[in-house]
């Protein structure tokens, strides 16, 4: 059986994107490498098992193309209203909060914000399938 250990995204500015993703998600770096060129930086926090990568790439000065096939990153969190004012407070700007019903029943609530290279990122609050 596989075991998913992380997902890859290319960073423009990865100090920007380092500064996102600790208040955003509370993610801190559980390790980074640095080669001649390029850097990779592993996130984590204790709530993941999983971990988010950071690529970014030496030289690279015009943002990241995220064609037709990325959707977007999604967590769990116990108040959606609280991230979404931590995140208002932080100029994130994130989208309104939604809520999704099939059959009457409350599926999700949720809302989306974009790091620095405009990569989705939806926050859930824990409930359901979504824990």
């Amino acid at each position: 059986m596989a075991k998913i250990i992380h997902s890859m995204i290319r960073v423009l500015d990865l100090d920007k994107s380092l500064k996102f993703y600790k208040q955003a998600l509370d993610l801190d770096i559980a390790e980074r490498l640095d080669f001649e060129g390029f850097s990779l930086v592993y996130l984590r926090n204790e709530e993941n098992d999983m971990e988010l990568e950071l690529t970014w790439n030496e030289g690279t000065e015009e943002p990241y193309t995220h064609g037709t096939g990325y959707g977007h990153i999604a967590v769990a969190v116990d108040d959606l209203e609280a991230e979404h004012e931590k995140l208002e407070a932080f100029g994130y700007e994130p989208a309104e909060i939604k809520e999704f019903f099939r059959d009457g029943i409350l599926l999700a609530k949720f809302f989306f914000v974009q790091d620095p290279d405009g990569y989705k990122v939806e926050f859930l609050q824990r409930h359901g399938r979504y824990q």
